[in-house]
């Protein structure tokens, strides 16, 4: 709870002198443990304010970066969050608290295997599950850009400017750590005495600045955007997250404001807005259900290799959900085959190949998987269309069935 003994600019004018106390290089637990002394909490708006003000005030954006870790170090647990609106089931800000929930365990899932290097019998075994918890961990740049592209504009306009500025700057710091660790964790014939000087360097602080941004989401981020915007925003966000996908996890329904009648497919598309294609025109209702009524999954990876599609087959071979949208194809797949994965997608966008099949057996299905290059009328490159279908059935086709045999079978 924060100290009311205090006023508003009292507070604030503690917590500007503490923050100038870390940027002259006092230590975050001296300057933690007067805020303590100085007042029991905080509210999230005034930290807000005082950031505001110190940019208003000439402190370069590059120096209130550099002081964004130390400052939460020291507020964390001291801001007061109780008049913190509730937040409905699937609104935008309770997905990103579940995403957080998810990209937590796999931060704590990379420590335990972290201090499994030391110890381990099978060095190469831990490497390959940091590599994947690692591929798993990236995933939360969707997380981010959704906050950069559909929320931070919101807040810009209503006058917060300052701490989406900081926070997307930590984002591309903890997108540069991350991209390290994959690149170190894919070294060829890594060994332990090569990777165990990147831990503290690299390892660690991707880890720490996925946690810590957690932490100031929840104590000023959402908090700050829950109480500026209006549920007609939130509802824009919400109706344009798919475009970014999910991370790690997939909301169960969409959310809107109470009052809000949900729109078909065919209802959302604007006059004319049809798709037209050389051999017809089809609505966007009447192509979702065509790709569906296949008896085969399609997943479209665009020419950067992300995924953007996926059909919604009833009988799906390989499930999907909307956590892999607009995840780097190579992301879903086990790092053991996803050189393989570039491979084809290297062959495809140079035009040396256009499609690649593949058969498995896959309990008492026999499925053929098979990549295709898809390109425009002038050869460009668009993208790989996988389709994937079990032919159980079809291998065990004998003579002929015709179609008359139809209407004999319906007398």
């Amino acid at each position: 709870m924060a100290d009311f003994n205090s006023s508003p600019e009292e507070r604030k004018a503690t917590l500007k002198k503490l923050f100038l106390k870390l940027q002259s290089g006092e230590s975050e637990e001296a300057v933690r443990q007067e805020l303590i002394n100085s007042m029991s909490g905080i509210p999230y708006h005034e930290v807000i304010e005082v950031e505001e003000e110190l940019i208003s005030e000439g402190m370069p954006i590059s120096e209130l970066l550099k002081l964004c870790d130390a400052h939460s170090a020291v507020l964390h647990g001291h801001i007061d969050l109780d008049s913190v609106k509730e937040i409905p089931e699937c609104h935008p800000v309770d997905v990103f608290i579940k995403e957080n929930i998810e990209l937590k365990k796999v931060t704590m899932k990379i420590k335990e295997l972290i201090e499994e290097i030391e110890t381990t019998k099978n060095f190469d075994d831990t490497v390959l599950k940091l590599r994947a918890a690692f591929n798993q961990l990236y995933d939360v740049d969707k997380h981010y850009q959704r906050k950069e592209y559909l929320l931070f504009p919101f807040l810009e306009r209503l006058g917060f400017a300052g701490p989406p500025k900081v926070m997307w700057g930590k984002h591309d710091e903890i997108r540069g750590f991350l991209k390290n660790s994959i690149r170190i964790l894919q070294t060829p014939m890594l060994r332990k005495e090569k990777l165990l000087p990147f831990v503290d360097k690299v390892l660690f602080p991707a880890i720490n600045g996925v946690d810590d941004m957690m932490i100031k989401e929840t104590e000023i981020l959402f908090p700050m955007a829950l109480e500026a915007l209006s549920d007609s925003n939130w509802y824009d966000i919400s109706r344009q997250s798919l475009e970014f996908g999910y991370c790690l996890y997939d909301p169960p329904r969409e959310w809107m404001p109470e009052g809000t009648e949900k729109l078909s497919i065919n209802e959302m598309q604007k006059s004319g807005a049809n798709v037209q294609l050389p051999t017809g025109t089809i609505s966007a209702e009447e192509l979702h259900a065509i790709l569906n009524a296949l008896p085969v999954d399609m997943t479209f990876v665009n020419k950067d290799d992300k995924v953007k599609y996926f059909s919604q087959s009833k009988d799906r071979i390989f499930q999907r959900n909307r956590a892999i949208l607009n995840r780097d194809v190579r992301l879903c797949h086990p790092p053991s085959s996803a050189h393989i994965v570039d491979k084809i997608i290297e062959d495809f966008r140079s035009g040396k190949e256009d499609r690649a099949p593949f058969w498995i057996k896959l309990g008492d299905k026999f499925v053929l998987i098979e990549y295709f290059a898809l390109r425009n009328e002038k050869g460009e490159y668009l993208g790989t269309l996988e389709v994937s279908q079990d032919i159980s059935e079809h291998r065990a086709l004998e003579g002929e069935q015709r179609i008359l045999s139809y209407t004999k079978e319906k007398e």
